[in-house]
């Protein structure tokens, strides 16, 4: 049994795949191809902003966001404390300090009164000025784009949108990377919409901020490549990619979104139906996930690495995001030590989240499977 089982998916989508690649070798053009060009155009119609901008990764379009709106030294940017390094890792990486906020236990997204006291305590500090917010979309689902852009916009913070997780998902109607001053997400091999390598993409409605960072992923290029206006990076995403992502998605829009929601709830149904005494994922009503993750929260007295051997001895794969908050990795300790982090739910969710495998392909005995196994063993 595969984790995210793009083996399958290949298959599935072999015939489409095989003719994009092949395409894009005997036209010869592996860097700005057409393929690019198109997949930017189709991305930015399909969460309706003015521009999307396509780059290497999710970490670098989170960074050339930040250096767009020239956030750096002495500015406060507020992150969950539950998520994936790369949330914050740019943040510090230009110099700024991202201050860890609580997240909610139902949806495992930024707690939106969490982030007001947050912001609160740091204008009390007065040392940092709150410069912005950075929301996760964990595990495919949105954060709560009602409360928290309100939050943002009463202290007047920009807000970004950390769709990394999420491309798919809709809040309310709205898909995500649709939300805040910008957003961005990455297209790493396992994600919702993802490539054959690394890949990330940057949706904006500032034309001004487009164009600064249009030329930031070419090495900070002018008019062309040889007249460089400021410093960039080399951050493009490749043709053939861009020629993967476009079958990708057309597979997401026509099936595998639908398919992956069916495939959750039965994974919840069958863990009602069975009385598994674990917390099933909750997506509140109006919210439609894409399923990075289905992320159950097991018992506190459940001994989580002997779960997950024995799920392993069976041939079933499992995976723990994340294994301690943000504010307690050693990267950050400096900051921890200068502004202590209280975030409770953040430390009950990485000593009993585990995350089970879920994709568009899986079956519902396979799923029934998973779901015994783990009943036997707790």
């Amino acid at each position: 049994m595969e984790f995210r089982d793009l083996k399958k998916q290949y298959q599935v989508l072999k015939p489409d795949i095989d003719r994009a690649i092949s395409d894009v070798l005997e036209k010869n053009i592996f860097i700005a191809g057409s393929p690019v060009k198109n997949l930017e155009r189709r991305l930015a119609a399909k969460t309706n902003r003015a521009d999307c901008i396509t780059c290497a990764n999710g970490t670098d379009a989170l960074e050339l966001i930040l250096r767009a709106w020239g956030i750096g030294a002495g500015d406060a940017v507020f992150v969950p404390d539950f998520t994936f390094f790369a949330t914050a890792e740019p943040v510090r990486m230009i110099g700024a300090i991202p201050i860890f906020v609580d997240v909610r236990e139902d949806t495992f997204n930024i707690d939106p009164r969490s982030l007001d006291e947050a912001i609160k305590g740091v204008k009390a500090y007065d040392k940092l000025r709150p410069a912005a917010v950075i929301t996760v979309d964990l595990f495919g689902q949105t954060a709560d784009y009602d409360a928290i852009p309100h939050v943002a916009n009463k202290h007047d913070l920009l807000l970004f949108e950390d769709a990394a997780q999420a491309f798919g998902a809709t809040y309310k109607g709205s898909t995500a990377c649709s939300f805040g001053d910008a957003a961005f997400t990455s297209f790493f091999p396992a994600k919702p919409l993802g490539c054959y390598g690394d890949g990330g993409a940057i949706f904006i409605n500032n034309t001004e901020k487009a164009e600064i960072i249009r030329s930031m992923v070419v090495h900070g290029k002018g008019e062309d490549k040889y007249d460089n206006v400021r410093i960039g990076r080399n951050s493009r995403l490749d043709t053939i990619q861009a020629a993967i992502l476009d079958v990708k998605l057309n597979a997401l829009e026509g099936w595998e979104l639908a398919d992956i929601n069916k495939a959750a709830a039965t994974y919840t149904e069958y863990i009602n139906h069975i009385g598994l005494n674990v917390a099933a994922p909750i997506v509140p009503t109006g919210m439609v996930s894409s399923w990075a993750q289905y992320t159950i929260q097991l018992p506190e007295t459940a001994n989580r690495n002997e779960i997950i051997k024995g799920l392993a001895d069976k041939g079933i794969p499992s995976m723990v995001y994340y294994k301690k908050p943000l504010s307690r990795q050693k990267a950050f300790a400096d900051i921890a030590e200068e502004q202590p982090v209280l975030s409770p739910v953040a430390e009950k969710l990485s000593a009993t989240v585990l995350s089970l495998p879920l994709h568009p392909y899986i079956t519902e005995s396979e799923i029934q499977n998973v779901c015994n196994r783990l009943g036997e063993l707790l």
